[in-house]
């Protein structure tokens, strides 16, 4: 299995080297040259673990490991830091099964790929006989930042530096980061949003000078976000599961097609459910859901792409994993749809650098292919409203993201009147972002999100993730606020400072 740019370059890596490397030397973002086929049918997997099904999807993406390896990996990442019986878990509310992925370390979905990224990293790095210290850059709009740090805090060999926008974070998000131990880890809050973050951590990355200066102080780049294919396979693994668990439970026979919903904002959770389905998981309708920060919604409705200023503005939201304006892993669903078009894809992402804008509707496969797709938005109003009343109702209780998803989907069942047996991502616990949901069910109004939690425990009797536990009463360690242009200069200095 090789893995070839979208935007041009000849060079084809294996999976250790595209999981090292990152993104490719053309800007582009690494894809497999061809889709794997799951190596066994849905119904031959019931019955086995969350670890046996991501071992097996794994391996279909990095052949080149061995497969002592990948349990390895496996195993080591999925372990007791896990507190679900079985890694996540699903539960069924409101007419729809909810695929659980916060129940790890960090209480967030984003803990599924990256507890095993530095094992796939280190072990990529073994196989390859390099001994460069690796920095790991990565931008965040809340959650990756602090699975990443995680994830790779302590890890030898390797050190690991996040941006995160500055006030574009919940409390205990920010939280979270800012009391990571470690002494490979710097965390910066940047003067700007999430999009700023990605755009100067993807710049970064590409400038050779930067590249070669580090390069003397032995030292080199990877990624932690889903830009990195080591990020976002691991993803494509709780799908299948899903699949197997829904045929287990008598939900579905083996063959019949689920639908399934994403609370969107990058574009690689979704995406690996698209993966899924090209490697024979039935997947009927993928549901996109945003926030009023909607660009994906306005894309996938229409064929244009547009983050021009005077068109759109940009909106810090009660769901702030989902305030970004430039989701990333659309452009390997463009590529693909494309038939694979390397000049075509760099074309748009050209203007989407320069002009802010590009339109896919001069490509009709393309624009029917899109049309698998339904995209909605939710207002903060909107998002408060269907946590208050599930709540109520069924007795669930959801984060802010999760929320805009059952909207989403609840308006795609009025609209279609689909009763497809429906997988929703719910992607980090509602404990994260304990003010807003306090507010959507009753609680009382306090001033910081430390008090929050305590009463949404009181309120709900549903227990506090334990690594959100006394946060408030943590260290803070990374205390630094910089300007974007200020980026460049924390990466040049990593490798004299540590």
């Amino acid at each position: 299995m090789l893995y070839e740019s979208t935007r041009g370059s000849l060079n084809k890596l294996t999976g250790a080297q595209a999981v090292i490397r990152g993104i490719a030397e053309d800007k582009g973002l690494y894809v497999p040259e061809n889709l794997p086929k799951l190596p066994f049918k849905p119904e031959e997997m019931v019955g086995r673990s969350y670890r046996e099904i991501a071992l097996e999807v794994l391996l279909t993406f990095f052949d080149d490991f061995k497969r002592e390896d990948m349990e390895h990996c496996v195993n080591s990442a999925y372990d007791e830091k896990f507190t679900a019986s079985d890694v996540c878990e699903i539960n069924e509310a409101g007419g729809a099964h909810f695929l659980e992925l916060y129940h790890g370390k960090t209480a967030a979905f984003k803990d599924m790929a990256l507890s095993i990224l530095p094992y796939l990293l280190t072990t990529s790095l073994k196989m390859e006989g390099i001994t460069d210290r690796v920095l790991i850059l990565t931008a965040t709009s809340g959650d990756t930042g602090k699975a990443a740090l995680e994830g790779f805090a302590g890890v030898p060999g390797t050190g690991i530096m996040v941006f995160y926008p500055d006030g574009g974070v919940s409390q205990l998000q920010r939280a979270q980061m800012v009391t990571q131990t470690g002494d490979n880890v710097k965390v910066y809050a940047v003067k700007g949003n999430f999009d700023d973050c990605q755009t100067n951590v993807k710049k970064i990355f590409n400038d050779e000078a930067i590249r070669a200066e580090l390069k003397e102080k032995n030292v080199i780049f990877s990624s932690a976000n889903s830009i990195n294919v080591g990020r976002l396979v691991p993803q494509v693994a709780y799908y299948v599961y899903s699949y197997v668990k829904l045929i287990e439970r008598g939900v579905i026979k083996a063959g019949d097609p689920i639908n399934v919903a994403v609370p969107t904002g990058n574009f690689g959770n979704i995406l690996a459910a698209y993966f899924a389905d090209q490697m024979g998981i039935p997947i009927n309708r993928f549901i996109c859901a945003s926030n009023e920060n909607k660009v994906l919604t306005d894309f996938l409705r229409t064929g244009l792409y547009d983050i021009r200023p005077e068109v759109r503005g940009f909106k810090l939201t009660n769901s702030p994993s989902m305030d970004i304006l430039v989701s990333s892993n659309l452009e390997r669903l463009l590529y693909l749809m494309s038939g694979r078009d390397q000049e075509l894809v760099n074309d748009w992402m050209t203007s989407l650098e320069t002009l802010k804008f590009y339109t896919v509707m001069d490509s009709e496969p393309l624009m029917d292919g899109l049309k698998r797709f339904y995209a909605g938005y939710a207002t903060e109003e909107e998002t408060l409203t269907k946590i208050g009343e599930t709540w109520k109702n069924e007795h669930y209780l959801m984060d802010t993201h999760t929320a805009v998803c059952k909207k989403v989907y609840d308006d795609y069942v009025s609209e279609t009147g689909d009763t497809t047996p429906t997988v929703i991502c719910s992607t980090a616990s509602a404990y994260k972002f304990p003010q807003a949901v306090g507010e959507a069910i009753g609680c009382p109004e306090t001033e910081s999100g430390f008090d929050a939690l305590e009463e949404l425990n009181k309120k709900t009797g549903v227990s506090v993730p334990y690594g959100l536990r006394d946060l408030d009463k943590k260290e803070v360690r990374h205390k630094e606020v910089i300007s974007i242009g200020d980026m460049e200069e924390k990466v040049r200095a990593f490798g004299s400072d540590n």
